[in-house]
């Protein structure tokens, strides 16, 4: 992947760590630079951002301790996201890592052509979560 697509993952990482940047200018940036999607593996604390061609990038992300449900509770992964896009008073995306890793999600991909994110537990559950429209 050239420098310049990998700086802009790495900056977007930072910028979503620091809460510096929403969900929608980081999609709106990555999206510009030309990636098609990314994934979040919180077990590996990793964050890989894919280009239409094949190629990634996979970055090291913030190590959160907080264990890992056994199972997928949907209605919890629900509730941080509808806290996130309300941009809910005290609302950080590491509480929101927290509070979906104590629902049981392992992880997540984000398709920006696919315009949703699909969580997923320990033994392949997802939830789905389309892009609210606007």
């Amino acid at each position: 992947m050239t420098t310049p697509l990998s700086e802009i993952a790495e900056n977007c990482l930072r910028a979503a760590e620091s809460d510096s940047m929403t969900f929608p200018e980081i999609v709106g940036k990555l999206m510009h630079a030309g990636f098609e999607s990314y994934a979040i593996d919180f077990r590996r604390a990793t964050a890989t951002y894919y280009s239409p061609d094949g190629d990634s990038i996979a970055l090291p992300t913030r190590r959160h301790r907080t264990p890992i449900a056994a199972s997928l509770d949907a209605a919890v992964v629900q509730a941080a996201i509808r806290e996130a896009q309300q941009s809910a008073p005290g609302y950080t995306y590491s509480g929101f890592c927290e509070k979906v890793m104590a629902g049981g999600c392992c992880g997540y991909v984000v398709s920006f052509s696919g315009r949703r994110a699909v969580y997923f537990g320990r033994t392949a559950e997802t939830h789905v979560e389309c892009f609210p429209q606007g």
